[in-house]
């Protein structure tokens, strides 16, 4: 088992990334937050699962271990593989896919491509016990128990914005404001 590589990122190719360790580059599948995090040339350390099946064998790195568990977990639930586990982290970022998870929004977990109500519905049922409590660390990973950023976020989503303007435009923005005056500054950012 492979459970951490430390080198050099050669090429940034989204949603894989080669990273070059001791003279071997290897084809990692990362979620897309973890590129607007890193960049070409960096030496990094990325958690990694290692898959085996049949007629593939595959790496998936994570920045954190949380981001690594919390994969383990959804790619543990029915229907749910490693290439949908990765839309689902990409769509939302680990502090808010566990916030969905406890509030059951269905409606925002289901805007992942390749996850229908259905599927939303199944992985909350799954994991809600599973990940209750759990505590995401790392960068811009923190979990926000805040509703009215939450709601923000929903209407970002709603309007277009994809999760990665989204994050930037809330960046830096005092979560404690009303819905309104978080999505006011927000489009300000943009």
């Amino acid at each position: 088992m492979i459970g951490t590589l430390t080198g050099k990122i050669t090429q940034l190719n989204p949603p894989e990334l080669i990273l070059e360790v001791n003279g071997i580059g290897y084809e990692i599948n990362c979620p897309l937050p973890t590129f607007y995090k890193i960049s070409e040339s960096e030496t990094i350390t990325l958690h990694t699962h290692f898959q085996v099946k049949e007629d593939l064998q595959a790496l998936y790195g994570f920045l954190t271990e949380s981001e690594k568990k919390l994969f383990r977990e959804l790619i543990k639930v029915n229907g749910i593989g490693p290439k949908v586990a990765l839309a689902i982290l990409s769509h939302l970022e680990p502090g808010n896919l566990i916030d969905c998870i406890s509030r059951e929004d269905v409606d925002l977990i289901s805007k992942t491509p390749g996850i229908g109500k259905k599927t939303a519905q199944k992985l909350i049922v799954e994991l809600k016990d599973r990940v209750a409590g759990t505590q995401v660390t790392g960068i811009d990973s923190k979990p926000s128990h805040n509703d009215n950023a939450l709601k923000a976020r929903q209407a970002l989503e709603s309007l277009g914005f994809k999760s990665k303007e989204i994050e930037k435009m809330l960046g830096g923005i005092d979560t404690n404001l009303s819905t309104e005056e978080i999505i006011k500054a927000a489009l300000k950012n943009n």
